[in-house]
């Protein structure tokens, strides 16, 4: 699964959910944004905010109801809660905890 925010010098920033059906991964992918853009982005969304430059918090819930609509895999709900094991998931607060990449290598 691969949450991108995507935007440039004359768009402003917006995040979507792509590959949604692949749960062997989870990234952020920045496009031509700012981390700061990504935040408030991420943010705005209600899907999580940035933890620094490398890594992005993901909130499960809310990622899990923007992927829903394209999540149609057939061990798609098993996938998911091992995913969301609370044993993966940030200890303070039940974030994931993602790691952070350029679109272009998405």
């Amino acid at each position: 699964m691969i949450v991108e925010v995507v935007g440039g010098a004359e768009q402003r920033p917006e995040v979507r959910v792509v590959d949604a059906d692949d749960l062997s991964r989870v990234v952020l992918a920045l496009g031509e944004v700012t981390d700061e853009e990504a935040d408030r982005t991420l943010r705005d969304a209600g899907l999580g905010r940035m933890a620094d430059a490398d890594t992005a918090l993901l909130d499960p819930a809310a990622l899990r109801t923007a992927a829903g609509p394209s999540a149609a895999g057939e061990d798609w709900e098993r996938q998911w809660a091992e995913l969301t094991d609370p044993g993966r998931a940030d200890a303070a607060d039940g974030m994931l905890r993602v790691p952070v990449q350029s679109a272009a290598g998405a």
